[in-house]
């Protein structure tokens, strides 16, 4: 028998030879499987996309064969958005003079015509007096709440016209017709609906900023809005706010949603927060021993924006709170003795409608 001496060079040299075909054939291998799953993927997505399409094809097809099938679920889908908005559009009852006009007479003439021309096409002309039915309730849903908003914010001494007036001085944009119809034009009954909803909102979000929470939760009014005896020189002068005596650092909270205009120092008042509400309401901190805030920062009512002081022109640990609109100081105090009750009110709180109608 006869032994074959392999050197250790060549047995490294065979290892790593053997070594480089099984990596060679490893990643062939996960090649083919990364391959195969590639292709599995796209296989998928293509069958899902095909899908889609037999879909989107299936769905013209049932236009075109059962039109009254399709207008049986259109008219489902209608009545299921009406459910589930009765609730809320049922909640304010329009009062007085009707807001918008009644379209229901000229739709059921419509209906009634339509079936008799296109009778294949009753189902749609029928869905289509119920959504312009739709269209009118909401529309005297959005006017009706436009209305107590409207109120809310004469009861505290402002005038809604003139906020929305402010409030529009500020807009841009492009251009961007709404349609609803296919020759670019939108039937009026939807611009009108339009139009509520955007007042509505605009005088709903107005209500928010106006003043409704203490800007110092321990406190006791030291100083009120008006002329009073300047304590330093004991002259007659005008205090343009009103001041809250409260512990040093003790928080100071917004006094509504709005968002921070200036953070710094003013002459006579020393570290001030201004807090902008919108339509030309703006609020004013001062004396503060530290700020909370941030310019440009967007708070809610109630948030601390910073910490009694006696900084700038002061005689002891105070806030000098100021309200104005349109840079004209106004008293704060109506607003915060009254805004809160009345928002309850506008806001529908039904505890406050109750207590209304016991009195």
């Amino acid at each position: 028998m006869r032994f074959i001496k392999v050197s250790s060079r060549l047995q490294m040299a065979g290892a790593g030879t053997v070594a480089f075909v099984l990596l060679i054939w490893a990643v062939t291998m996960v090649g083919v499987a990364v391959s195969q799953f590639i292709s599995q993927r796209d296989r998928l997505d293509l069958l899902e996309r095909e899908a889609k399409i037999e879909s989107a094809e299936s769905r013209v097809a049932t236009y075109r064969e059962n039109l009254d099938e399709t207008a049986d679920e259109l008219n489902r889908r209608q009545e299921f958005i009406e459910q589930s908005l009765d609730g809320v559009l049922d909640d304010i009852k329009v009062k007085g003079k009707d807001t918008v006009s009644d379209s229901s007479k000229e739709a059921a003439e419509t209906v009634k015509k339509v079936s008799l021309v296109i009778p294949e096409a009753a189902g749609l002309a029928r869905i289509e007096a119920r959504q312009l039915a739709f269209v009118e309730k909401l529309t005297r849903y959005a006017d009706q709440r436009s209305a107590r908003a409207a109120v809310a914010i004469r009861k505290l001494g402002l005038n809604p016209d003139a906020m929305m007036r402010s409030s529009r001085n500020a807009q841009g944009g492009p251009l961007e017709l709404l349609s609803t119809r296919g020759d670019g034009a939108i039937d009026p009954r939807f611009e009108r609906m339009g139009l509520s909803i955007a007042r509505m909102e605009a005088l709903e979000e107005s209500l928010q900023g106006i003043p409704q929470v203490l800007p110092a939760a321990e406190w006791s009014i030291s100083s009120g809005f008006g002329y009073r005896r300047d304590p330093f020189t004991g002259r007659g002068a005008m205090h343009t706010g009103l001041d809250f005596r409260a512990g040093y650092g003790s928080p100071i909270h917004a006094a509504a949603k709005g968002r921070i205009s200036f953070v710094g120092q003013r002459a006579g008042y020393g570290k001030v927060v201004e807090i902008s509400h919108g339509n030309g309401l703006m609020t004013r901190y001062a004396h503060m021993s530290a700020f909370r805030a941030r310019v440009g920062q967007k708070v809610a009512a109630g948030a601390v924006i910073g910490a009694i002081g006696s900084s700038g022109r002061s005689t002891g640990p105070h806030l000098h709170f100021e309200v104005r609109i349109n840079d004209r100081a106004v008293n704060p105090r109506p607003f915060l003795e009254v805004a809160p009750h009345v928002l309850e009110e506008a806001r529908g709180n039904p505890a406050v409608h109750a207590a209304k109608a016991a009195k």
